[in-house]
């Protein structure tokens, strides 16, 4: 049984892209399962196929093979050979060890907490590989347990069930991660995504570097979730600020803030927007603010809307900061690209009337590698501009 895809599809997949829509397929499989997927006549390559999605093939191997599992175990192998010595190197450190199409997994997503192991599996084929995913994972890299956290929406889309059960060991509620000069506590069970943010974590350490022995004396974290990056810059500011509307979220924020003894960081549950309006209103001051918002364009047509959004809070953090005064700033929205991003910073900086100058250009962390193929694998922008009148 295969897949025949449309004359688009097969341009899609021989431009290597692995996602092809059910539109640009002619016949599917009735059931989900991997498949061979072909034009006409020749075989493109071999994908994890769901009729029930609109992502109906997922290709992870391009071109024919004679053991579609050998070349599929292949590429967890390779995922993990790229990351293993990082893991080896620190065994208390946050890791992503397979990053779904980007390591032609798909809809694989490991994450590694001080050797505890958060997989979230959103292809339906996944499912009864589960235990030999985790045998394999555990011969490679002896962790200290292994959590599948498939409680996420994206599953219903797929047609598949939502649970948390163990795949091996005994998973704790938190696990404790190092990170550079701090830690942090991490919920397993109900964090965010796998548990917390990894990708911004090299940005988290690197900003915590751009600051020391600058002096300032007031921050602001705004979209603060658990106080990571206020944490790294803690020792290098008289106060720091954390916002976010979560109260779950500054509960955690405080107890990791207690877990680094920074007692110079003090908690605000409020809605960012209203709470930047009135402060920049009201002609508030700051050294450093740190804007790492959600993802404001879900969808393609959200594009617009969130450039209005990203300017607005951009625009009014500009104004607070005083002359030498950082921002750092983000957007993990892949449909808002990398051109946009820096666009709307220029007409924020215009509109605010500064004159700002980009210290640093950067990305997703170096375990979230890039497609060039494959542009939804480049959603993290990351500048850090600082305000010079």
């Amino acid at each position: 049984m295969k897949t025949v895809l449309t004359p688009r599809g097969v341009r899609r997949v021989l431009a290597r892209h692995p996602w092809v829509w059910r539109s640009d397929v002619v016949d599917l499989p009735p059931k989900p399962g991997i498949y061979p997927v072909t034009g006409k006549r020749e075989t493109l390559g071999w994908a994890m196929v769901n009729p029930l999605s609109q992502i109906s093939v997922r290709v992870f191997h391009f071109g024919d093979t004679g053991d579609p599992l050998a070349a599929l175990w292949k590429n967890l192998d390779q995922a993990l050979a790229y990351r293993i010595g990082a893991y080896r190197a620190d065994p208390e450190a946050g890791l992503r060890l397979a990053f779904a199409e980007a390591d032609l997994l798909p809809g694989l997503v490991i994450d590694s907490y001080a050797r505890h192991l958060v997989v979230q599996a959103h292809a339906a084929a996944w499912e009864p590989l589960l235990d030999e995913l985790a045998r394999r994972l555990q011969e490679t890299l002896k962790p200290h347990s292994i959590l599948a956290r498939h409680d996420s929406p994206v599953r219903e889309k797929e047609g598949l069930p939502r649970y948390v059960r163990p795949l091996a060991g005994d998973p704790p509620e938190t696990a404790v991660v190092g990170e550079g000069r701090i830690r942090y506590q991490v919920n397993l069970r109900a964090g965010q995504k796998t548990g917390a943010f990894l990708d911004q974590r090299d940005n988290r350490i690197f900003l915590g570097r751009e600051v020391e022995g600058r002096g300032y004396r007031r921050g602001l974290d705004v979209f603060g979730y658990q106080g990571l990056f206020a944490l790294q810059v803690s020792p290098h500011a008289e106060s720091i600020e954390v916002i976010d509307s979560s109260a779950a979220a500054l509960v955690a924020a405080r107890e990791n803030a207690a877990l680094n003894r920074a007692g110079n960081l003090t908690f605000t549950e409020a809605n960012a927007f209203d709470l930047l309006r009135e402060r920049e209103r009201a002609g508030e001051e700051y050294d450093l603010i740190i804007l790492d918002p959600p993802a404001f364009a879900a969808r393609k047509a959200d594009r617009e809307k969130a450039l209005r959004a990203y300017k607005e809070i951009n625009l009014r953090a500009l104004k607070m900061l005083r002359p030498g005064g950082l921002l750092a700033t983000a957007s993990c929205s892949h449909h808002v690209s990398e051109a946009d991003f820096y666009e709307m910073l220029s007409q924020a900086a215009a509109d605010a009337h500064r004159l700002v100058r980009i210290r640093a250009r950067r990305g997703q962390a170096w375990d979230h590698p890039l497609l060039l193929t494959v542009p939804e694998t480049h959603y993290l922008k990351f500048a850090l501009l600082e305000v010079l009148a």
